[in-house]
């Protein structure tokens, strides 16, 4: 996918924002959730890969679109439950965001590309799926790892390594430069 082309770009990511204003969760300052994890993951992805394309750019945007509307408490409280919670979570995006380029005149070679990496489909072989996950795991460090640590504290090690393994080894790399870890979680990250 090349340059936007007619605000194509400009309207799927609008598109978006408008779907996740709907989050019924706030953050302190009273945004809603899904709207703020888009605009960061828009903002990690501009400062890791500023030359991103529109597909990854529509990815990164839609990671979490629309997220509350399948709770996590509707799978079973195991890890088998959370792996098929976020599968599904995946496909809804995929769908949702592919529905949006639709209607924003992308063609249906776009749309399956956004929507694979949405799915995490080639995470490992291919660029642009792996760079979203760069990216998602750069905005979990960067904005949720400080709250999400404590409430797990016998499985942050282990939460960490699981982390690394998804990332690339020159994200984790800058990961151990641009985040103060101690030890034990810094060797999970490198390992």
């Amino acid at each position: 996918m090349g340059p936007a082309q007619d605000g194509r770009l400009s309207a799927v990511l609008a598109a978006i924002d408008a779907a996740n204003a709907a989050d019924p969760e706030r953050e302190p300052d009273g945004r809603p959730v899904a709207l703020v994890y888009g605009e960061r993951m828009s903002a990690e992805l501009d400062r890791l890969f500023p030359d991103a394309s529109d597909a990854l750019r529509i990815a990164a945007r839609g990671q979490h679109i629309e997220r509350w509307k399948l709770s996590r408490r509707a799978y079973p409280d195991d890890r088998a439950g959370y792996l098929a919670w976020r599968a599904e979570q995946g496909r809804r995006h995929a769908a949702r965001v592919e529905g949006l380029m639709a209607e924003a005149g992308y063609d249906a070679a776009d749309r399956a590309h956004v929507g694979a990496m949405l799915r995490k489909e080639g995470l490992k072989r291919d660029p642009e799926t792996q760079a979203l996950e760069d990216v998602i795991c750069f905005v979990f460090l960067r904005w949720h790892f400080a709250d999400f640590a404590p409430q797990h504290p016998d499985r942050i090690e282990q939460i960490v390594a699981r982390t690394a393994r998804k990332m690339s080894p020159e994200a984790r790399q800058r990961a151990l430069a641009e985040f103060d870890l101690p030890p034990e979680l810094a060797a999970a990250m490198a390992a």
